[in-house]
């Protein structure tokens, strides 16, 4: 199985990677951003309470991340792989993300990070919010956003890089290309 963690701050192409990626190799894809969301549109506990930490800019706690991630990839056992965007965020849900993949057998293939400069992000973040109006674009809960990727969440690099695997890509340019570079990463690993 083909696990990828595509990892980079907000605005970084995660999104628009993942779905190449997944059209390309048949991979599911799970975003913790889109399994709040949905959450949140549905008004359910849940996320009614991802709902309040999101608008004050914090992170959902590790218990109901990984919880919610767990039961995604238990739904889909027939999946190729998948492609985990937007999580792990700390050193300890990575653990438990290869504590999880450890118990069915599994693992993560390769950490691909998309590097984006701060004011690349707060560009392409102003446009995106300007068309899709998501409350997590707001100026100043992104400010708050790329503060914690990068002060907290790029710590996580150095735990992947420790087990060879992180590979570096350059997030800015054509989406294509950057692409092609994502592909060439992942074709030495695909089975």
């Amino acid at each position: 199985m083909l696990n990828l963690v595509l990892f980079g701050p907000p605005g970084a192409g995660k999104g628009t990677q993942s779905q190449k990626l997944i059209d390309h190799y048949q991979l599911m894809h799970i975003s913790t951003g889109d399994i709040f969301r949905a959450h949140i549109k549905l008004q359910t506990e849940l996320g009614k309470k991802v709902s309040q930490l999101i608008a004050d800019g914090q992170l959902v706690p590790d218990a109901v991340t990984i919880a919610m991630l767990e039961e995604e990839v238990k739904q889909n056992p027939q999946a190729k792989g998948f492609i985990f965007d937007g999580f792990p965020r700390t050193v300890p849900q990575a653990e438990a993300l290869d504590a999880f993949l450890a118990g069915i057998n599994e693992k993560i293939t390769a950490v691909i990070a998309l590097d984006v400069t701060q004011e690349e992000l707060t560009r392409r973040i102003a446009e995106r919010h300007k068309v899709t109006n998501r409350p997590d674009d707001d100026a100043e809960k992104l400010k708050k956003r790329i503060e914690e990727y990068f002060t907290k969440t790029v710590q996580v690099l150095p735990y992947y890089e420790a087990q060879g695997k992180l590979d570096k890509i350059n997030g800015i340019g054509n989406i294509d290309t950057i692409f092609a570079d994502l592909c060439k990463v992942v074709d030495r690993f695909e089975v």
